[in-house]
């Protein structure tokens, strides 16, 4: 399967084009965003669990990247709740589970540095917020590794970002509020992904907004 794979291409999803399809585990729905390959794959997709649901034991080949957007999720090794943030290294391996709530994910695969060998759990809920140079934006740093830095941002209302390149690429996931800019508005559960060489120049209106951004990581494959 080849979806959303020239990542020469700014590419925009937004909620009301979610087409969730079933996986091969009962419970679990998936909607995929892009993606290279068929059950093991380079991908990016919205993962659903069903209420008591679990996931076969798996060995995260290419790595493994999951921001916990509603409910509880949990495996062998702790639980997180809405709002963690995980990367699971290549060569590591969980059995997942969800509680009564179910959960809803944001995951990528196989898209980990061999050299990028660190675990992390981050409860963003009581992380800390950074001041940015950019007015009205405050920033959560995540994760970096070679040139790739992970983020959450959070933007007051009526904030307008200093028009900036990414030679890199950038992937924004909208995660409550909305985003706008020139080309068109981005509610909650938007994706957005730019490719190399993009200039982003977005705003805010009177709702403000809060952002997943990773930025950085798409020459490769671009």
């Amino acid at each position: 399967m080849r979806l959303n794979a020239d990542f020469s291409q700014r590419v925009v999803v937004t909620p009301d084009a979610y087409r969730w399809v079933d996986s091969p585990t009962p419970g679990v729905t998936r909607m995929m965003l892009d993606r290279i390959g068929e059950e093991v794959a380079r991908a990016t997709s919205l993962v659903r669990y069903a209420p008591n649901s679990r996931f076969p034991r798996h060995e995260h080949g290419g790595g493994e990247e999951i921001l916990v957007l509603e409910g509880e999720f949990a495996d062998e090794h702790g639980r997180y709740p809405t709002g963690c943030y995980l990367r699971n290294p290549i060569g590591t391996a969980h059995t997942p589970e969800v509680g009564e709530q179910g959960a809803l994910l944001f995951v990528k695969l196989h898209q980990f540095s061999p050299a990028d060998r660190e675990r992390k759990v981050i409860d963003t809920r009581a992380a800390a917020w950074q001041p940015s140079p950019q007015a009205g934006l405050e920033v959560m740093p995540l994760h970096a590794f070679d040139g790739e830095r992970v983020s959450l941002m959070t933007w007051a209302p009526d904030t307008r970002f200093t028009p900036r390149d990414y030679p890199g690429g950038a992937e924004l996931l909208v995660l409550e509020g909305t985003l706008h800019d020139d080309r068109g508005d981005y509610p909650a559960g938007s994706w957005l992904r730019c490719p190399p060489h993009s200039r982003l120049a977005p705003f805010t209106g009177p709702e403000g907004a809060l952002t997943y951004v990773k930025e950085g990581h798409l020459l490769a494959v671009a």
